[in-house]
């Protein structure tokens, strides 16, 4: 029997269970390409010759930068670990600036790329990367190197010794990654997380998934260099999971189709325009049709696991999955049966919904800090429960601080941030890594979420917006007196804005645009809000796709100390303004 201690002994581990005629499945020019257990395992020992016949030493680092997930991303993957280098996965579409930070930080030697469009970025700072020496890709680039080029040492069996000793003189808690988080008021932070923190948190999170061994099916589309969905492939080939990769986020409809998987992992965003697409078909229905889909929904949103409503809501539950959600399933592939949420706070809604369609959304929570998963919910044994996190996985203690925070100790923590010994120390004190969230733990040993300690939020895409970087650059416009960026687990930022009244008065009046005589008036006036939306769009430039403010409402208030809005130091209540305008919450993002 093998033991897994290392990432790179999951492979190993399938191939004595089962040797997967499919285990790494990506699509090339229309077709499907299979790579086998053993297929993998050979591929990655000839990268591993590769890299130490370039002469990659302990503790190097190489870059990975994928536009999609692939199979050469895993090869490759087990193939740095296995000389003992470091895995330093990028992700593809952030700035070249920040590619050239992440490279120099962690002292790469070597870049592998997906496509040109990525090998150009990269080309462009290559000059102010002293340390990089070559840049491979994985597709055919013009006068780029291509990876096969490190899988010609097929036959070299001297190198295939070294590589079997390098192997064996690598510890379970030596590093083996570096993962750059978004910066919020500064450069990345690099996440060393060990063999030991990746491999214990794929053991301990593989009992909380029902998988079939050997017979289930995975679509994976998920950003691979986010820890989130790498840790996940590696529970995929625990479990001897057939994994196919996606070809895009807008052709997921399409794979979903032709790989009929039974598991994905998904965001709270991808779940939302699911679940949007299906009930805008519905209301196209006409008649008899029409009212049973939204029967059907109704029901769905009043679920309960485990039979909590009583005989006569199940008794139409299974009415309406016949009927109704049969058809909801047929449309994602015909065989799905779980999905697994992270990154960002799922809505019960949603929560409750697919369960009702019988596609249950196993919300979880983690970091990329703690590799990453601390708690996650089991449709099994009792084990869900809607509007939490689930119940912390095995070896994990979660306290609770004083003031809310949650505070985590357990194999999962990083060994720190790298070159960062200061950071590291004000993150995990005592062994306990503070996750900078507030949380609560109810009677039953569910961690539920509850609020931010710091002001930083995710959408449902789980990307981080930093609010007061965008309030900054927004109240340099003289139109703008007062702006709250919100969106906490929606689907993109948007902002209230309290205009600066005595300006726009003053613009108007120079305008000649009559704005009305009450501040309802201006806030309500087309050319105002047109005039705003153009400051908003130049200031929202300096910033990445996912971080503009997508959408605003203007505020007929002058928010003020003494109406609530501020704190005697001019910070902004959020909570008191979020709940003071949650009209126009819910006209910008709907009813919850």
């Amino acid at each position: 029997m093998i033991k897994i201690t290392r990432l790179f002994d999951f492979p190993y581990y399938q191939l004595y269970k089962n040797n997967l005629p499919d285990c790494l499945v990506t699509k090339y020019e229309n077709e499907w390409v299979k790579t086998s257990t053993q297929e993998y395992i050979n591929k990655a020992n000839s990268i591993s010759r590769g890299l130490i016949h370039l002469g990659i030493q302990k503790n190097n680092k190489i870059a990975v930068i994928s536009a999609t997930n692939r199979s050469e991303w895993n090869i490759l993957d087990i193939g740095i670990l296995q000389v003992g280098a470091q895995n330093v996965p990028i992700y593809p579409t952030i700035s070249e600036q920040d590619y050239e930070y992440i490279l120099n930080h962690s002292e790469s030697v070597y870049c592998f790329v997906s496509n040109q469009e990525i090998y150009d970025k990269v080309m462009k700072i290559r000059k102010n990367v002293p340390t990089l020496k070559e840049v491979y890709s994985f597709d055919t680039i013009p006068k780029c190197k291509n990876w096969k080029e490190l899988l010609k040492l097929e036959k070299d069996t001297r190198l295939q010794e070294e590589v079997e000793i390098r192997k064996s003189e690598v510890l379970p808690n030596d590093l083996a990654t570096i993962i750059y988080t978004s910066g919020t008021t500064g450069k990345p932070k690099g996440v060393m997380l060990s063999h030991h923190n990746i491999v214990s948190n794929v053991l301990h999170s593989a009992p909380r998934i029902p998988f079939q061994e050997g017979s289930s099916v995975a679509l994976s589309f998920l950003p691979v260099c986010h820890i989130f969905e790498r840790m996940i492939l590696y529970i995929y080939q625990y479990f001897s999971v057939s994994i196919y990769f996606a070809e895009s986020i807008e052709k997921i409809t399409d794979n979903l189709k032709e790989v009929h998987p039974h598991v994905m992992t998904v965001v709270p965003r991808l779940s939302e325009k699911v679940y949007d697409k299906i009930y805008s078909k519905g209301t196209e229905l006409t008649g008899l049709k029409k009212k049973l889909f939204f029967w059907a929904i109704e029901l769905g949103l009043k679920y309960e696991p485990y039979g909590a409503n009583g005989f006569w809501y199940e008794l139409q539950l299974k009415i309406a999955r016949k009927l109704i959600f049969s058809k909801w399933k047929e449309a994602l592939g015909g065989k799905l049966s779980l999905m697994v949420s992270g990154s960002a706070a799922l809505q019960p809604r949603l929560a409750r919904i697919f369960a009702a369609a019988g596609m249950p959304i196993m919300e979880g929570y983690g970091l990329t800090e703690t590799s990453p998963v601390i708690s996650v919910n089991d449709m099994r044994n009792g084990m869900f429960r809607i509007g939490t996190v689930g119940k912390p996985i095995g070896e994990t203690t979660v306290k609770i601080a004083e003031d809310g925070e949650i505070l985590i100790k357990g194999p999962q923590v990083m060994l720190g941030y790298y070159k960062d010994a200061e950071k590291t120390a004000e993150a995990v004190e005592n062994e306990y890594f503070h996750t900078g969230d507030i949380g609560e733990m109810d009677k039953d040993g569910f961690l539920k979420i509850t609020d931010r300690k710091k002001e930083m939020f995710k959408t449902s895409g789980g990307k981080y917006i930093a609010p007061q970087l965008l309030e900054n650059e927004m109240k340099q416009s003289m139109f703008i007196e007062h702006i709250m960026v919100i969106g906490d687990g929606e689907k993109m930022p948007a902002a209230f804005i309290q205009p600066n009244f005595d300006f726009v008065k003053e613009w108007a009046k120079r305008k000649k645009i009559d704005i009305g005589t009450t501040l309802k008036d201006l806030c309500e006036n087309e050319q105002v809000i047109a005039r705003i939306q153009e400051e908003v769009d130049l200031h929202n430039e300096g910033f990445g796709k996912w971080e503009k403010i997508k959408r605003f409402e203007l505020t007929p208030d002058v928010w003020s100390i003494e109406q609530g809005h501020l704190t005697p130091t001019m910070k902004l209540k959020r909570r008191i303004v979020k709940e003071m305008y949650k009209d126009l919450y819910v006209k910008i993002y709907g009813i919850h």
